[in-house]
C-alpha cells in the first residue's frame, strides 16, 4: 500500500505542528496532495481508469474547499501552505 500509518504519521508531524493533530487544515490539505500525487502518477499509466479519475477529481475539490476555508480564515496560514507543498492557485 501506498500510504502507510508511519508515512502518514510523517506528513502530519511535518504540517500539522505535531504527529497527533490529524484534523488540522494544514495537515489534511498536506494528506491530499500527498494522496492526489500518487492518483496523478497512476493515472499517467492507466488513462483509460475512470474510478480512479472521478476520485481524483473529487479529491481535488476536497482539498479546494479546505484551501478556500483557510483563506478565509487565516491568510498567512494559506499563503504558507500553498508554497510550502508547491501548489498553484
Amino acid at each position: 500500500m501506498y500510504l502507510t500509518s508511519e508515512k502518514k504519521a510523517e506528513i502530519f508531524a511535518k504540517h500539522g505542528n505535531a504527529a497527533t493533530n490529524t484534523g488540522s487544515a494544514e495537515s489534511q490539505i498536506a494528506l491530499f496532495t500527498f494522496r492526489i500525487q500518487h492518483l496523478t502518477e497512476h493515472l499517467k499509466k492507466n488513462h483509460k481508469d475512470f474510478a480512479t479519475e472521478r476520485a481524483l477529481t473529487m479529491l481535488v475539490g476536497k482539498r479546494r474547499r479546505l484551501l478556500d476555508y483557510l483563506k478565509a480564515k487565516d491568510i498567512e496560514r494559506y499563503r504558507a501552505i500553498i508554497k510550502e507543498l508547491g501548489i498553484r492557485k
